[in-house]
C-alpha cells in the first residue's frame, strides 16, 4: 500500500533507532490516531520473529518474498544484522526502491551497508563516522567528500544517521513525508530533545 512505512529489520536490530519514527507516524500528543496518514509495518528475511540486540522479539508483517512493491518509504533500521551475509538480501530491495523514487531512511550500521553497495555515491550523506564508513565501503564507496559530520543528513529522498541520532533521523524522514505541518514536526523535535521539564519550565 503507498501509505505504509516499511522498516526492515535484521537478526539483532536496534530496537532504539525505529522508536521516535514509528511513535509518531501512529500517534499524536494525546491518543493512537484513528485516521493515520502512514502506517508502520514490518519487513524481516522470513515470517520468523525477528530478535532485537536487547531481546525483544517482533512478527514481521512481510518478508523480503511477502513485501508489496509500493509503499511510502523504506527505512533500514541498524544493528549487528548488517554485518551478516543475510543484509545481501537487501540490496535488490534497496535498489528497487531508489530506482522508483521512494523515500529511504537508512541508520548506523545500516547507513554503513549503503556505503557498502555503493548507494551514497552522489549524495550528501552521514553515518557512523567517515572512517566506519570507508571501512565498510572500501573500493565501492567513492563519496567521501560527500559526507557530513552531522547527525542526520536527508539529500533527495535519502536520510542517513549515525546510531545516536534517533531523533534526528526521524525529523528528517517526518519531514520528508510531510507526516505533519512543519511547525508540529519541529515541535516533536524540541520536546523530545530538551524534555517536558525544559520546555515547559
Amino acid at each position: 500500500m503507498k501509505n505504509e512505512i516499511l522498516y526492515v529489520l535484521l537478526p539483532d536490530y536496534a530496537a532504539h533507532e525505529a522508536v521516535y519514527l514509528s511513535q509518531a507516524i501512529a500517534s499524536d500528543d494525546f491518543a493512537m490516531k484513528e485516521n493515520p496518514k502512514y502506517v508502520n509495518k514490518v519487513v524481516a528475511p522470513t515470517m520468523e520473529l525477528v530478535k532485537s540486540i536487547g531481546g525483544f522479539r517482533t512478527l514481521p508483517d512481510y518478508s523480503f518474498d511477502t513485501m508489496p512493491e509500493d509503499y511510502a518509504a523504506l527505512v533500514l533500521i541498524g544493528g549487528f544484522g548488517w554485518m551478516t551475509p543475510v543484509a545481501e538480501k537487501v540490496v535488490p530491495i534497496i535498489r528497487h526502491a531508489i530506482g522508483n523514487g521512494k523515500i529511504v531512511g537508512a541508520i548506523c550500521n545500516a547507513a554503513s551497508f549503503m556505503a557498502r553497495c555503493g548507494f551514497l555515491n552522489g549524495i550528501r550523506h552521514t553515518g557512523n563516522g567517515l572512517d566506519q564508513l570507508k571501512h565498510w565501503g572500501r573500493e565501492d564507496y567513492t563519496n567521501a567528500e560527500g559526507y557530513v559530520n552531522a547527525q542526520a543528513v536527508s539529500d533527495g529522498n535519502i536520510v542517513t544517521a549515525n546510531g545516536s541520532a534517533t531523533l534526528e533521523f526521524a525529523k528528517e524522514l517526518l519531514t520528508l513525508l510531510e507526516n505533519d505541518t512543519p511547525e508540529r514536526i519541529e515541535m516533536y523535535y524540541q520536546f523530545n530533545k530538551l524534555g517536558f521539564c525544559e520546555l515547559f519550565k
